[in-house]
């Protein structure tokens, strides 16, 4: 909930909505993210995917047969490559988890959240010489 109030006064959600009116669905990943077109604005923005996760996206949450369509690569939707595409070979699509959760966390050596922390001063203080 927090999130989606976060979504609103940031002005993403909202700006969205709008929008969409008059936008055509054109299609839903199996992740569920949705596919939008609206021949009467510009090109170059006239194609937008609304994330399925609206407080957690980053563009890695695109699969590959979305992809094409939504760069302009191709105008065959995802759905319809979907189709073309022999099943013989491949791996499911997973978004890139970088940066997210401890385990996929780069943390150098001097971090305070890094287990093998540091606890050596990188200098010497200078001390004078007694006469």
């Amino acid at each position: 909930m927090a999130t989606r109030i976060n979504c609103i006064f940031d002005g993403n959600l909202l700006q969205t909505k709008i929008h969409n009116i008059g936008a055509r669905l054109v299609g839903v990943d199996k992740i569920g993210n949705k596919y939008y077109e609206k021949l009467d604005t510009q090109y170059g923005r006239h194609r937008w995917v609304e994330y399925a996760e609206k407080g957690r996206y980053n563009a890695s949450q695109v699969p590959p047969e979305w992809h094409g369509w939504l760069h302009y690569i191709t105008d065959r939707t995802g759905d319809e490559l979907l189709m073309l595409r022999p099943k013989r070979y491949g791996i499911e699509h997973k978004e890139n988890f970088t940066g997210e959760g401890d385990e996929f966390i780069y943390h150098s050596k001097g971090h305070s959240l890094n287990p093998g922390q540091r606890d050596w001063t990188r200098y010497q203080p200078w001390q004078p010489t007694k006469p």
